[in-house]
């Protein structure tokens, strides 16, 4: 019988595995899967690609001698599916091969999903053990489980500020300044590594014009991210990067415009929860929001984010936009280059 410390052991290795899949699999969730006979993984796999095989038919494709199956112990950070989606049901191929035990993570809240896959196990006659190193599970996933939780998209907050605190310096669309990068290069490519790996990125009015923000990920290789912008009044020109044909955009507008793809919602009140209503009836399982100020603090205000993504560079501007302001304390830190990236979670986020 395997001990507790060897089940966590293969299930890391899962959730190492199943991390590779970031940016690419989308709306399904992150999935690791590992095969393990006597001790010795002798398989393994992972949801590469949406629509692609899940874990566990990769995993279980590349065991060399299929005959030590039904001796052997299939690991999983997910409740193996049940129905017939993109592919056949995982749960389906585990039993044809009668693999003796079936370690879970955690169960999918996929209400297709929802205990089935685990079930259908069970009636098998497959020991399934359950929950080892959920919690880890739980975060890995946690975009996947706020969507079908909350019904909405996680949502993460991202600006850079300067040393004294501040997110800008005090310009108008027709002064003729420059956005003042506070950042430096390392920090502009992980910015884009996250562009590939998130399914929309949002700017307010103000930013859209000022700044006129590509939004694509220009300096890393992947796909690019659902480009949105709050367009009050429709007054954004139709010259800016977020009309151009790179990425896909969309217009959160308060009036119809016939040159981009518009929902229409009330942008006077409780503008954070529409957005997010509408973008999780398109399937948006993530949402970065870049701001500027205004825009961040629609979400902050409504309680309306999961974590928080705080750049501080070295310069300090005397003046200026000041940064949010979120009165938590960091969950991490890491330095890169001569700029400091603070992580932060919502604690009691909105449902």
């Amino acid at each position: 019988m395997n001990t507790m410390a060897e089940h966590e052991k293969y299930m890391l290795r899962c959730l190492q595995l199943a991390g590779q899949g970031r940016g690419h699999v989308s709306p399904n969730p992150l999935v690791g899967c590992v095969v393990v006979h006597n001790g010795v993984i002798i398989g393994e796999g992972y949801h590469r690609k949406y629509g692609g095989p899940h874990a566990e038919v990769n995993a279980l494709m590349s065991v060399a001698n299929s005959a030590l199956l039904p001796e052997s112990t299939l690991y999983v950070n997910l409740e193996p599916c049940s129905h017939f989606g993109k592919t056949p049901p995982c749960a389906d191929l585990i039993i044809s091969y009668a693999v003796k035990r079936v370690v879970v993570s955690a169960s999918d809240l996929n209400p297709l999903v929802a205990g089935r896959g685990i079930k259908k196990l069970q009636d098998a006659g497959i020991e399934v053990i359950q929950g080892i190193l959920k919690q880890e599970s739980l975060n890995l996933n946690a975009r996947f489980y706020t969507f079908h939780q909350q019904r909405r998209p996680y949502v993460i907050l991202k600006w850079a500020q300067s040393a004294d605190g501040f997110i800008d310096k005090l310009r108008q669309p027709d002064d003729g300044q420059k956005p003042q990068w506070i950042t430096n290069d390392y920090c502009r490519r992980l910015v884009h590594k996250w562009r590939t790996e998130e399914d929309a990125f949002l700017v307010g009015t103000h930013t859209a014009i000022l700044d006129n923000p590509q939004l694509t990920a220009r300096l890393w290789y992947g796909r690019q991210p659902l480009r949105v912008a709050i367009d009050y009044n429709a007054s954004l020109p139709a010259t800016l990067h977020i009309f151009d044909k790179t990425a896909p955009s969309l217009l959160f507008c308060n009036t119809m415009r016939s040159d981009a793809e518009v929902e229409i919602i009330d942008l006077d009140n409780h503008v954070a929860a529409q957005i997010c209503e509408r973008l999780y009836a398109r399937g948006i399982q993530s949402l970065v929001v870049e701001g500027g100020r205004r825009t961040l603090d629609l979400f902050i205000e409504a309680g309306l984010w999961d974590e928080a993504r705080i750049f501080t560079g070295p310069a300090s501007f005397g003046a200026g936009v000041h940064a949010p302001e979120l009165h938590q304390i960091p969950v991490s830190e890491s330095v890169y280059g001569n700029t400091l990236l603070s992580m932060y979670k919502n604690a009691v986020p909105h449902g």
